[in-house]
């Protein structure tokens, strides 16, 4: 095989393990507190503050070092409504029509709706994509190696990273999303994964009463 080049491993902090257990506590409090938010303040959130989110997301493992995932930061107001018009036609079909009862039942106790409003007022949509191939100059194909799994790992660490700088956000993955190709004017190769919502949670704003899993319910240490 082919030798590739290296480099030396960047320097990490020397900690001791009661430093690790320490921060790693922190963390899993920190993100204890994350919750899902679906009412957003129009309050604005400065570009300088998504940017290094982005960032750290861009760090992500992924399959061959490939990098499939391709992310598009939406503040302009007049791209939001066209992605809210688009999305809520998806959802009315949705709840309408295409939901089986169980999943209607399912998604009951969280209260949700074809109404998106959030979709305008939050300040940011960060429409996640994966590279489904890739496209070289004289447009011939080239497989990727593990896109969902490796844009989900980059759209974990962005959530993180997001909430981490103080801000809420949303999930919402409207079936199907290719308008956002559309709208976006993104290539055929990339294939919409997730729109995510990005802004401070409005004055007052409730979340459902749910409990997470406890750790041993879905831990095993062997």
């Amino acid at each position: 095989m082919t030798a590739h080049a290296t480099i030396p491993l960047p320097e990490r902090e020397a900690l001791s393990d009661e430093q690790r257990v320490r921060r790693a506590t922190a963390l899993a409090d920190e993100m204890a507190r994350r919750r899902s938010v679906r009412d957003f303040a129009p309050t604005p959130v400065p570009r300088a503050v998504i940017e290094p989110c982005l960032r750290a997301a861009g760090t992500a493992p992924s399959g061959a070092h490939q990098q499939p995932w391709r992310f598009v930061a939406i503040a302009d107001p007049a791209i939001k409504r066209r992605i809210r018009e688009a999305a809520e036609a998806e959802e009315r079909a949705f709840y309408e029509h295409r939901a089986p009862d169980a999943w209607l039942d399912a998604l009951a106790p969280l209260g949700t709706d074809a109404d998106k409003p959030f979709l305008e007022v939050a300040p940011w949509l960060i429409a996640v994509f994966y590279e489904r191939f890739a496209l070289d100059a004289e447009g011939r194909k080239h497989k990727r190696y593990y896109p969902h799994e490796s844009v989900g790992i980059a759209s974990g660490m962005l959530i993180t990273a997001l909430h981490r700088a103080g801000l809420a956000t949303l999930t919402h993955t409207p079936s199907p999303m290719g308008f956002l190709n559309q709208i976006l004017g993104r290539p055929r190769n990339e294939m919409p994964y997730l729109l995510l919502v990005v802004g401070h949670p409005a004055e007052g704003c409730r979340v459902p009463d749910i409990q997470r899993l406890s750790l041993d319910a879905y831990t095993a240490f062997l």
